[in-house]
């Protein structure tokens, strides 16, 4: 290739990246560019006091300046952005953000081996039928550490199990982070306003932190993407701000605060401060908060982008402002409490506050709609009850918004702010919730570099013995302040995973009733004549998790109203372990029994980024019947292209010609298409164990009851819905 003619195609490169960088500040960067309003004051609001000379301060200095440098530059920007699902580090996201890159990477061991135990949704297309599946297979170069590992998960059901839970414990997390990050942001922000009123009362300050954090749940329905330009320039603004502030701290206060980058003064300052230093650790955690959103949100900005981002801007930002503060606490250490705000300077002082304010929404707005982002995508894996989910842009892909969780959130952020008013009660679970995500990663990345990069276990454990071992030291040292704040984020988490648990395993006792009381189709049709079943004009789709054969819901309403309609289509909606299937791949159609029955399959087939369009799904639908009813009536086998995805010959011989059948099924559209659902009780057998009494008959059916349809969340139209009544005993 002429290397002139690859100039445009380079510099096009160059500027798409250099694009993605700058609106990355606005995503991704939002929670980590924001903790230094609050990392020296939660670490020295314990027993850590300094002394006389700098040590302590230039100790505390060295432990976050090397945090920055181990756990987001080295673990995040080097490693684990490489371990992204088919360059989808992210799950299916809001506003170009997600902020768990817990369950990507549990996608990806799924692709790559049988570790995971959402089984029912990945595995009956763990085939070549999808193209993006890349299902892999043992090979010779499977190393002797990835096949033990392998079989290990395979033959070990209760290791499923567990990986699942863990899972599901750091994804819980991160929905506690979207309590903890806009009360600890916004309520530290606001805090400053003492500094220039040092009379006001704390209620004055709480009451305003409310306002702004109602203000800011109650716009979610708005959607972001009218203010969202707004992000990057905000969050940049904020970056310069501390920058430009820690830089006049050095010069002015103490530039000898540069050789508190050296890790001896680490060595000295648990030397010099013991159980004092390892409990501070609690604090300096705060300083990595939001460091999982670089690799979280992977599936819109690329690694190159969000590399350059980091390493160019926010590391250098982070460290100039840790140690302009650092420099100003040397000089002034009766001022602990609020170094952040007393060290900028008085002339720009207002300016700084409001940016900081801004910012602070800013990165509240990134984890809450991140958290919007993260129940979608669990109630698509039926880890989360059916909830209402609003898409606010008709634009921007995955814009969406959850009342029920907008408003809960809200209410559980008030009840923080309100009940708790110390920032440093709150730093405590906010600390803990976060390197709980960071180690959870670490211990799912060495499974990765064991069994999809098929790296030696030396290397997997040298990932773990690094990372792991400086994740478990901030981790204890958070976990002793559980009675100050920490058990916030446990009853949180436990809560949460409780109930997504008990929920998908309610899910999955009932799918496997359902499989195993399903019916042949030979038995419908032999049914036939002696209940006089009749066929009614037009379409009938029949919604079920059954892949093959009858459901017991249609048996059932047969039996009881034997009629149904001339055209009829068993469709299966499932969402599996892929970011996105391609257009062509979505439906997959195949005909069920002779071919003048007209009774056809449908699977429907979603990545947990793809976006379903509920209005367009049954124009969508037919359209596909059609291309297949065209193809096999000439001929093809009843598969073919044009976006059926199928590629069996059909054992049925049409009859007809395509075009006739097409004329057909038109007709029977305009005669009318009826949707049929399952409305289901389901129940624990008297065998059953009482625990399982308490999770299916009490837990499990309080949320099926609270929790919406399954025909609101397909969008199905009521005045086309038939809904059958059926009781399931587990």
């Amino acid at each position: 290739m002429d290397p002139e003619s690859s100039f445009p195609t380079r510099l096009e490169f160059f500027r798409t990246t250099l694009c993605l960088a700058y609106q990355s500040f606005g995503v991704v960067y939002g929670d980590l560019s924001t903790s230094p309003l609050y990392v020296y004051k939660s670490t020295f609001s314990g027993s850590l006091k300094p002394y006389q000379d700098e040590h302590e301060i230039f100790g505390v200095l060295s432990l976050v300046f090397w945090t920055l440098t181990l756990i987001p530059l080295c673990k995040y920007v080097v490693f684990v952005l490489g371990a992204d699902d088919n360059g989808e580090g992210a799950l299916l996201n809001p506003f170009k953000y997600v902020f768990s890159g817990t369950f990507a990477l549990y996608s990806l061991l799924c692709r790559n081996s049988k570790m995971g135990l959402l089984k029912t949704y990945y595995n009956s297309v763990h085939d070549n039928s999808i193209s993006s599946y890349n299902s892999k297979t043992y090979t010779d170069q499977e190393t002797r550490t990835s096949l033990l590992i392998k079989q290990f998960f395979e033959k070990n059901y209760s290791s499923r199990v567990v990986l699942l839970l863990v899972v599901l414990l750091g994804t819980s997390m991160v929905i506690g982070d979207g309590i903890l990050t806009p009360t600890m942001s916004v309520l530290s922000a606001v805090y400053g306003i003492r500094i220039k009123v040092p009379d006001l009362h704390e209620n004055y300050i709480v009451f305003t932190a409310c306002i702004i954090l109602v203000g800011l749940f109650a716009l979610q329905h708005y959607g972001t993407h009218r203010v969202g330009f707004l992000f990057a320039p905000i969050l940049i603004a904020w970056l310069l701000c501390i920058s430009g502030v820690g830089i006049y701290n050095i010069l002015y206060w103490n530039p000898q605060v540069v050789h508190a980058l050296s890790p001896y003064y680490i060595y000295n300052f648990f030397k010099r401060a013991g159980r004092d230093g390892w409990s501070s650790l609690g604090g300096i955690v705060l300083s990595i908060t939001g460091t999982e959103a670089m690799f979280a949100d992977l599936g819109h900005f690329s690694k190159l982008s969000i590399r350059i981002a980091f390493t160019a801007v926010v590391y250098p930002c982070l460290v100039l402002a840790y140690m302009g503060e650092a420099a100003f606490l040397s000089k002034n250490k009766s001022d602990l409490r609020s170094s952040f705000h007393l060290a900028i300077p008085e002339a720009v002082f207002w300016p700084v506050f409001v940016v900081a304010t801004l910012a602070t929404v800013v990165a509240s707005q990134a984890i809450i709609s991140a958290t919007f982002s993260i129940i979608s995508q669990c109630r698509d894996l039926s880890c989360f009850p059916r909830v209402k989910i609003i898409h606010t842009s008709n634009q921007i892909h995955g814009q969406i918004y959850i009342p029920e969780v907008n408003w809960m959130l809200m209410l559980l952020c008030l009840a923080v702010v309100i009940g708790f008013r110390d920032t440093d009660m709150i730093g405590n679970a906010y600390g803990l919730a976060a390197i709980t995500v960071m180690f959870v990663t670490t211990c799912l990345m060495f499974l990765v570099i064991c069994t999809v990069w098929k790296r030696n276990a030396s290397a997997g454990f040298l990932f773990v013995t690094v990372f792991g071992f400086v994740e478990l030291l901030y981790f204890s040292a958070s976990l002793a302040k559980v009675h100050r704040g920490g058990w916030f984020p446990i009853v949180v988490s436990l809560v949460v995973l409780t109930l997504m648990s008990i929920w998908h395993y309610g899910t999955s006792q009932k799918l496997e009733f359902e499989l195993q009381n399903k019916i042949s189709l030979d038995s419908l049709l032999n049914l036939g004549p002696s209940l006089g079943i009749i066929r009614v004009p037009g379409i009938g789709l029949i919604y079920s998790n059954v892949t093959s054969g009858v459901p017991p819901m249609f048996v059932h309403f047969v039996t009881n109203f034997p009629a149904f309609h001339r055209i009829l289509i068993f469709v299966t909606i499932q969402y599996v372990m892929v970011p996105k299937v391609s257009a062509s791949e979505h439906f997959l159609v195949t005909r069920i029994g002779p071919s003048e029955f007209c009774l056809f399959r449908c699977i429907v087939r979603y990545g947990y980024k793809d976006l379903r369009d509920s209005y367009k799904f049954e124009t969508q639908l037919i359209e596909n019947l059609a291309e297949f009813l065209r193809h096999e009536c000439n001929g093809g086998g009843g598969g073919g292209d044009g976006g059926i995805g199928e590629r069996k010959r059909a054992v049925f011989r049409c009859l007809k010609s395509g075009e006739e059948a097409v004329r057909e099924l038109m007709e029977a559209k305009e005669a009318g298409v009826v949707y049929m659902t399952s409305n289901t009780y389901v129940q624990s057998s008297e065998v059953s164990s009482y625990v399982k009494r308490l999770a299916i008959n009490t837990i499990y059916g309080f949320l099926r009851r609270n929790s919406r349809s399954p025909a609101t969340i397909l969008g199905i139209p009521p005045s086309s819905l038939i809904e059958v009544g059926m009781a399931y005993h587990v």
